[in-house]
């Protein structure tokens, strides 16, 4: 048995395919499947049931694949140690980040942390909450910087800052003249908001629930009213198709001709931002480097939070 089959069947659990396993192990795909069937033989148990579209993990092999991936963090570890004793920050961090976080603080959070602390790139994942929870969880990150709630993992936490919300609207839209907005206010306005699968989506659910009939499988409404980004969204609000509810990070410091940005009324919605890590990741400095080139950001309109 070897740290290099283990981290074949973990790939293989991960994706669910053996192809695309053995492109993200960089082998080709028989000898990731020899190399699996080998470990199947040593074991004399059944990793995986093939079907025809797609690889499933067989129940035993769920506790094989789970202790695997522990075997994997704590030989990283044994690594993480040995450099730890030469320079603490030497060699890359990976950073996930949420989508809707990362245009807005990923600029000048890069720029701080190769002016902080060249010797330790930052190597980044932007991509939605569940992913990069799956992608910390199976070691394929270090830490992400995402948006509570999301599911109790058993991850380190470290506030970064509370985010509050503003309305986006038409320059030309009456409540563009208002000098702040409630949300009952909203519930006569037509809604953008982003897809399935964005945190922040929930988030403004909250604050309206009266647009969660818009989450709907109706395929009309889900063209109308659902984009892929902030900035599709931004830009379908300067149309006039409608208004939406953007984290303050997100509002321009130039003045936008075409939309508003208008504060809410107390209390004001607003999210959490944290950086989250494995209990068992080893290098505290890299984390104490990242929130310290995070707090040298402008982060304009946050309240900062330290732990």
């Amino acid at each position: 048995m070897t740290l290099t089959e283990l981290r074949y069947i973990v790939a293989v659990a991960r994706e669910k395919h053996f192809g695309r396993a053995a492109e993200a192990c960089f082998v080709s795909q028989p000898t990731l499947s020899v190399a699996i069937k080998k470990l199947e033989e040593e074991l004399d148990v059944k990793l995986f049931e093939r079907g025809s579209n797609e690889v499933s993990v067989t129940p035993l092999g769920e506790d094989i694949v789970r202790q695997a991936q522990s075997v994997i963090e704590q030989a990283a570890a044994i690594k993480e140690i040995a450099r730890r004793g030469k320079d603490p920050l030497s060699g890359p961090l990976r950073l996930g980040i949420i989508y809707t976080i990362g245009p807005y603080l990923l600029p000048e959070l890069v720029r701080n942390a190769i002016a902080q602390t060249p010797q330790m790139p930052l190597i980044l994942q932007e991509n939605f909450t569940a992913k990069l929870l799956e992608m910390l969880r199976t070691g394929e990150l270090d830490c992400a910087i995402m948006a509570e709630p999301f599911p109790d993992t058993g991850l380190a936490l470290a506030p970064l800052y509370d985010e509050p919300f503003v309305v986006a609207v038409p320059k030309s839209h009456p409540l563009a003249e208002r000098r702040a907005i409630s949300a009952e206010e909203l519930k006569q306005e037509t809604m953008l908001l982003l897809g399935t699968g964005h945190c922040f989506r929930d988030h403004v659910l909250e604050v309206c629930p009266e647009f969660a009939r818009f989450s709907s499988n109706t395929e009309g409404i889900r063209k109308s009213f659902e984009g892929s980004s902030l900035e599709t969204i931004k830009h379908m609000v300067a149309s006039g198709m409608g208004i939406t509810v953007v984290p303050s990070l997100s509002v321009p410091r130039e003045p936008n001709n075409l939309v508003k940005y208008v504060p809410f009324q107390a209390p004001v919605p607003s999210r959490r931002v944290v950086l989250a890590w494995r209990r068992t990741f080893t290098r505290y400095e890299a984390i104490a480097a990242l929130r310290n080139a995070v707090y040298a950001c402008e982060l304009d309109g946050v309240t900062r939070l330290s732990a």
